[in-house]
């Protein structure tokens, strides 16, 4: 990886948000003061290491770029249980940091 100006922990973050926002990367990358195209690269790169697929240009594809329209039964479950696992993760550190935070302020 090139050097960044940018740590991985607000990379990881930025990608987070983007994630689970209701809002437009576009809005998002203003807000943050990042360059928009740098933000989706950060969100493509995530989705491609954790093999979750991507919308580009109105069609569903996988990290390689392959058109995922006829996804088996098996695959979507397969993907969905990948994706869960990883979800699951989050949560746990999440809780695991509220409840530090928390325990700090007392």
């Amino acid at each position: 990886m090139k050097n960044s100006k940018y740590t991985r922990e607000f990379r990881d973050s930025s990608v987070q948000l983007v994630i689970n926002s209701d809002e437009s990367t576009a809005k998002i990358a203003k807000d943050l003061d990042v360059n928009e195209k740098t933000l989706y690269n950060w969100v493509r790169e995530y989705k491609k290491a954790n093999n979750i697929p991507i919308m580009s240009r109105g069609y569903l594809t996988t990290g390689n770029g392959k058109n995922n329209n006829k996804e088996t039964v098996e695959e979507e479950a397969k993907r969905l249980r990948a994706e869960n696992k990883l979800l699951k993760q989050e949560r746990d550190i999440l809780k695991k940091a509220t409840a530090y935070f928390a325990k700090e302020t007392l």
